[in-house]
């Protein structure tokens, strides 16, 4: 494998907030135990639902880690977000002196918005009037919000942008923040992150028809697996920071988490066309933006629906770029269930530590794959491995598709961390 060249687009800053870990090492830690964070929904009675799994935030206070003024104008998403953004610009060593306000931008996904907030409004509505409802709900609700917040809140004056893609969209912000980076602003703030654990949000989830109604939480959810009948939802997701590494090495950061290489998106042609999926075009084209061959990709994160159609469609894409059982694949989404934005981005930092310390998790309970997908889906325990680069993979509702090639980054002298 090749050694980049300085000016790559490298992660100075990560942070997790999932379901079953809040903090990067500490959800990097329940990943490697086989933790779940799928568990009963909470958040209200679901019990005349036809599904009460979730993957809920239990260990997030909002009042200690955002200031009270923020409190009343935000959705429990909005909150991660900021939590999360403070953390990874913290791991990054971003100041407000680090560098010029306009040299530091924001680009974030959103798939649901402020769902929790604006349904709580609407009861206020219908209940006691408009004169009830909070003014915050003017934006609160917004795919732009946790964009626009985590921007005031950090003097991120340079571009910023909110995409929306569902499962997919947290993969796109990472590659156009990557693109933006390339444009000449030096940092910019990416990722992802949702929750919509209110009634009509979780009503909205199911009336999609893919959401699980299995009542065992540690075989709700199971990608690529016979037993395979839908996913769980869950809430969280990552933010990363991303600098030019000349940048980066210029304030004093030497040893980045590593490198966003590669960067692809397709669209699925409509059904019936007779055209193949776009999902291993995007894989394709990831792998070549990186410079590598597939060969050169260690491990693949990937998307893993538990749907059986859909991890069909997903493992003939990976067979299809890699050939049979050449590359192992892993799916630790199944331990906190399908984050929509936030999914591709805490696959990105799950990547990068698996990179960092030679190790791949294992796909949560997920056990029997079938002999026709042909992929070494890595099951069971972590299994330890040099690792260089990762393909982290995501599919979006209605045909989004994208892919992201993650690397050991070089350090000052040339030499990968």
């Amino acid at each position: 494998m090749g050694v980049t060249a300085m000016g790559s687009t490298v992660v100075t800053g990560m942070a997790v907030v999932a379901p079953n870990g809040v903090g990067t090492e500490r959800y990097w830690k329940a990943v490697l135990a086989g933790e779940s964070g799928i568990g009963a929904l909470t958040r209200f009675d679901a019990t005349g639902y036809p599904s009460g799994l979730a993957g809920q935030v239990e260990d997030f206070d909002p009042a200690a880690h955002l200031p009270s003024r923020l409190l009343p104008q935000t959705d429990t998403s909005t909150r991660l977000a900021l939590a999360s953004a403070d953390w990874a610009l913290l791991d990054a060593r971003v100041d407000r002196s680090t560098l010029r306000d306009y040299d530091k931008g924001t680009v974030l996904a959103n798939a649901l918005g402020g769902f929790e907030f604006t349904h709580r409004e609407f009861r206020k509505l219908w209940a006691k009037g408009p004169g009830f409802v909070s003014v915050y709900e003017s934006f609160a609700w917004f795919y732009a919000v946790n964009t626009g917040q985590i921007s005031i809140r950090n003097e991120l004056r340079g571009p910023g942008a909110a995409l929306v893609g569902e499962q997919a969209g947290g993969l796109d912000a990472l590659g156009h923040a990557r693109r933006t980076v390339r444009a000449g602003t030096p940092l910019v703030v990416a990722g992802g992150v949702d929750s919509a654990l209110d009634p009509w949000g979780w009503a909205a989830q199911l009336a999609g028809g893919r959401v699980s109604t299995a009542t065992d939480p540690a075989l709700a959810y199971l990608p690529f697996d016979k037993r395979a009948a839908g996913h769980v939802p869950g809430e969280g997701g990552a933010i990363l920071v991303l600098e030019d590494q000349a940048s980066a090495l210029a304030r004093g950061i030497s040893r980045p988490h590593g490198e966003i290489a590669g960067y692809a998106a397709t669209f699925d042609p409509r059904p019936g066309s007779g055209r193949p999926p776009g999902l291993r075009r995007a894989a394709e084209l990831a792998i070549t933006d990186a410079g590598l061959t597939p060969a050169e990709v260690d491990v693949v994160f990937a998307d893993g629906a538990g749907v059986p159609e859909l991890d069909a469609a997903e493992a003939e894409a990976i067979r299809g770029v890699f050939g049979p059982g050449g590359v192992p694949v892993t799916v630790p989404k199944a331990l906190t269930g399908r984050l929509y934005s936030g999914g591709g981005p805490v696959d990105v930092v799950t990547a990068l530590l698996a990179i960092r310390d030679g190790v791949i998790p294992a796909s949560g309970a997920s056990a029997d794959v079938p002999s026709e997908y042909g992929i070494d889906l890595v099951r069971g325990e972590p299994r330890a491995a040099p690792l260089g680069a990762a393909l982290v993979l995501a599919r979006g509702r209605w045909g989004f598709n994208a892919a992201v090639v993650v690397r050991a980054a070089t350090t000052d002298k040339g030499d990968r961390t």
